[in-house]
């Protein structure tokens, strides 16, 4: 698959989050890095379950909000001994 995991830019993108404030933050701050849904082929990955849902929710929002047709992707898996989820955009008409 090609994607660019733009958790592997950030080191606290393997951190699991205290508060809902620093989940908000955090994951709000990917907003850019998502470009608000116009990327794609993109994705972040986390062993946080409380980023993950926030993208979950957000992703779509963004996108709608650009009005953009991208697909929104989710998997987890087990990674080290601890579970690892996933979220990422692709293209209707990508070939990736």
């Amino acid at each position: 698959m090609c994607i660019d995991w733009i958790n592997e830019k950030y080191k606290e993108a393997n951190r699991v989050m205290d508060t809902d404030w620093e989940i908000y933050e955090w994951a709000d701050s990917l907003y850019s890095d998502f470009a608000g849904g116009i990327r794609v082929n993109v994705g972040y990955a986390t062993p946080d379950y409380k980023v993950y849902l926030y993208l979950v929710e957000h992703l779509p929002r963004w996108k709608d909000l650009n009005q953009t047709k991208v697909i929104i992707n989710t998997s987890h898996s087990i990674e080290d001994e601890k579970v690892i989820y996933k979220i990422w955009i692709t293209s209707p008409f990508s070939l990736c």
